[in-house]
């Protein structure tokens, strides 16, 4: 995260800078360095972070937009809380965009993936690699490589739909699954054999267009995920 701008117009520097200071911030939630009821200011991360306060401003309004955060107009800004009900909806609305997503890959109805297409094999042998990382992740317990690999798994799958309107609300969603999550398995001291891991087997049921046996890991993922979360989250 640079403290200071760099070259080009302003308004461009400033833009920059407002989603370098989003992304950060969005890392430190799923890291958990930034706890859910956490409150700050404007002031704080620009401080922190030794920028002015227009970008950062900007920056946390996009982060409240995205569901991250909480603004108060007299108090500053704080982490959102999601409660498992929250985490049981997001997982509910994230299921339905995949069901029509994985639907239409299968039948060869994507606007970016026609059956056959090279460019689809290659697009696809990339995603099942970062399945790979994913899955190595998951099996070392390591979260905070796990989460990058499943967002970028997931948003280079989405990105194969062809409709980027479906991949940034399929992103936001997962962005905002891990979140929820992170706040329960941060309190685990190991999360090995505890983590979804069927990356690699998802890639391959879509590189040979079986929707159903795409559709059926899926919910195994999201049937996991529930049960692990809602669990911790009972005690």
């Amino acid at each position: 995260m640079p403290g200071h701008r760099s070259g080009g117009t302003g308004a461009v520097t400033r833009s920059t800078l407002r989603q370098q200071i989003a992304d950060a911030l969005r890392d430190e939630v799923l890291a958990g360095r930034l706890q859910p009821g956490q409150e700050f200011t404007v002031k704080e991360i620009a401080d922190q972070y030794g920028v002015s306060a227009t970008p950062v401003r900007e920056a946390l309004v996009d982060l409240s937009a995205q569901g991250l955060l909480d603004a108060d107009q007299h108090r500053g800004f704080r982490v959102h809380e999601y409660s498992p009900d929250d985490f049981r909806g997001m997982i509910e609305a994230r299921s339905l965009v995949i069901g029509g997503m994985f639907h239409a890959l299968a039948e060869g109805r994507a606007r970016s993936a026609p059956p056959g297409d090279p460019q689809t094999a290659a697009a696809l042998a990339g995603v099942r690699r970062r399945g790979e990382e994913a899955q190595r992740a998951a099996a070392a317990g390591d979260l905070t490589v796990l989460i990058g690999y499943d967002l970028r798994f997931w948003r280079e799958l989405a990105a194969l739909f062809g409709n980027p309107h479906l991949s940034d609300f399929l992103h936001r969603l997962r962005v905002q699954t891990w979140v929820c999550a992170v706040q329960h398995l941060r309190r685990l001291a190991d999360l090995r054999g505890r983590l979804w891991a069927g990356y690699t087997e998802l890639a391959d049921a879509l590189a040979r267009r079986d929707g159903r046996a795409a559709r059926s890991l899926v919910d195994a993922y999201d049937a996991h995920s529930l049960a692990l979360i809602e669990g911790l989250a009972q005690g």
